[in-house]
């Protein structure tokens, strides 16, 4: 019997998931990790390579030995990780700062870049789909700035991912979709645009050899091999950003397909044609895809599973008590509670996130309009339905920013991570986005997606398509009621004239903002 091996590397955790070559979960191991906030560095997010090694090589170790398995009979390895988040190393490979992904310490960087070369964001924009925002030349300027000592070391740089297979292997790589988040990478050509970093004044010569996903980018080392009890033959395969590879761990792998990813934050994705040019205004984020011939179109929704998180926690502890009298989840009392609350939740309007807007992206202040001292009307149920409902609300208006660049035209959505697990949640996403909605068995589909990678590179799976549609199978569809979906598009067009409002508040300075994106 073979084996892969699947590295998960999260905003708060990491995990180890070993699967047979039929996509079956064997074994997993997670373990919670922090990301550093600098002393006097506002909005500092960095990462703790050494720290976090430690916990990585501790659940790989774990996991093999939870799994009960031959660990000679694991043949291949690959990563995925939050995206964003950088490693910068020295000539002798050594680790020498880093940061997670929605570290914002490069503000300033960010403006002075948009001062001092005109149009430089959307010059960069058209050809790599993202803005400067959280992009990895504002952290590298910022280090040349306040670190020159680290700054005038640094020979190479990688994503968190390949950060992982480097320590695997003492291999230093990068593939495109997650190095595509750096900003530095052509959507089309699927390489570095070196030049961008000469125009702004940093080195060209810091870039490492991009590998495509499922690509072996080699052996792993005999070190690690003997410290884990592993064969020397393991495969270090090329791995993804989290989104991206998930997308391939739900079988979304034609041009066309749609997903969204209902997690801490929701992202919407579609895969486009890999010739595709971004959109003029740049509202919409456009990545590489793990399979060489496509790009996807993203659009993000900010904090829906942490505002669901925070409603739960803050003011639910009664149906957390019902939950354990039940043996269920909390969700699942909330849900069946909200089932019983009509289509637009007595007009209640969550404020959380916007819909997106890349080049000039910020939130409202966070919350709730149109709120009533009924009780029998305005109660945690009803509030919670309109959390779920506000959710989908704004998955909805950023695939129709997708379809109207794009052209396409969707008719069914995958929906996977935390939220596909609640059935009011996925049938309200049908009957807001008019849609089909598909939820596979294995829902947190990261894990799957670098399995296939791995099994790609070992030669069990023919190509990344075949591996999907081998391995990943469907729990249910949920059919969107229609007359509810005429309602909805009624509350989209209200809820957006509200939003706009809100955020005038933000622009007067009389409230603030929930989020606004670095530079801004």
């Amino acid at each position: 019997m073979k084996y892969l091996m699947a590295i998960d590397a999260g905003t708060g955790s990491v995990r180890a998931v070993i699967f047979d070559t039929k996509g079956n979960q064997i074994a997993i191991e997670q373990k919670v990790w922090e990301h550093l906030s600098e002393p006097n560095i506002p909005n500092s997010m960095g990462f703790d390579f050494e720290k976090n090694w430690s916990l990585t090589f501790d659940c790989i170790k774990n996991v093999i030995k939870k799994s009960g398995i031959d660990s000679n009979d694991i043949v291949a390895i690959s990563s995925s990780s939050m995206r964003e988040g950088i490693v910068v190393y020295d000539k002798n490979n050594k680790e020498l700062w880093g940061v997670a992904n929605v570290d914002a310490r490069a503000a300033q960087e960010v403006k002075e870049l948009k001062d001092n070369f005109q149009n430089i964001e959307k010059e960069f924009y058209e050809k790599t789909g993202q803005t400067l925002a959280l992009g990895a030349i504002p952290r590298l300027l910022w280090l040349k700035k306040y670190k020159k000592d680290i700054y005038d070391n640094v020979a190479s740089v990688s994503m968190i991912s390949d950060w992982i297979l480097f320590k695997l292997s003492g291999i230093i790589s990068v593939e495109p979709s997650n190095a595509s988040t750096t900003g530095i990478l052509n959507l089309k050509k699927r390489s570095w645009e070196k030049e961008f970093a000469l125009k702004v004044g940093l080195k060209n010569n810091i870039f490492p050899k991009v590998y495509e996903t499922g690509e072996a980018i080699g052996l792993i080392s005999k070190n690690i091999a003997q410290k884990l009890n592993l064969s020397y033959l393991v495969k270090i395969v090329s791995g993804g950003g989290d989104v991206q590879i998930g997308s391939l761990g739900l079988g979304v792998i034609s041009s066309g397909q749609v997903a969204i990813l209902g997690g801490s934050f929701w992202q919407q994705i579609v895969n486009i044609p890999l010739d595709t040019n971004p959109p003029l205004d740049m509202d919409i984020r456009v990545n590489s895809h793990v399979l060489k011939d496509l790009s996807q179109a993203e659009g993000i929704t900010f904090f829906s599973g942490l505002v669901m998180r925070w409603f739960v926690d803050a003011f639910c502890d009664m149906e957390k008590i019902e939950a354990k009298e039940q043996g269920c989840d909390v969700y699942n009392i909330l849900e069946n509670k909200a089932s019983k609350v009509p289509v637009g939740s007595y007009d209640i309007m969550p404020i959380f996130s916007h819909s997106m807007n890349y080049a000039k992206w910020y939130h409202a202040a966070p919350s709730f309009i149109n709120l009533n001292i009924d009780p029998n009307i305005c109660n945690k149920a009803s509030i919670f339905r309109s959390l779920e409902e506000n959710a989908a609300i704004v998955s909805y208006i950023n695939l129709q920013k997708v379809q109207k660049f794009t052209n396409m035209k969707f008719d069914t959505i995958i929906f996977a991570s935390g939220a596909s697990k609640g059935e009011l949640w996925c049938q309200i996403l049908a009957d807001v986005t008019g849609m089909n909605i598909k939820v596979p068995v294995v829902k947190e589909a990261t894990s799957l997606g670098c399995a296939i990678a791995a099994g790609v590179a070992a030669g069990i799976y023919n190509s990344l398509e075949e591996g999907a549609k081998e391995l990943v199978k469907w729990e249910k569809t949920y059919i969107p009621n229609m007359d509810n979906h005429i309602l909805y598009q009624k509350l989209t067009v209200k809820w957006e004239k509200i939003y706009k409002s809100q955020l005038e508040l933000v622009d007067k300075n009389l409230t603030t903002s929930m989020w606004k994106a670095p530079g801004l």
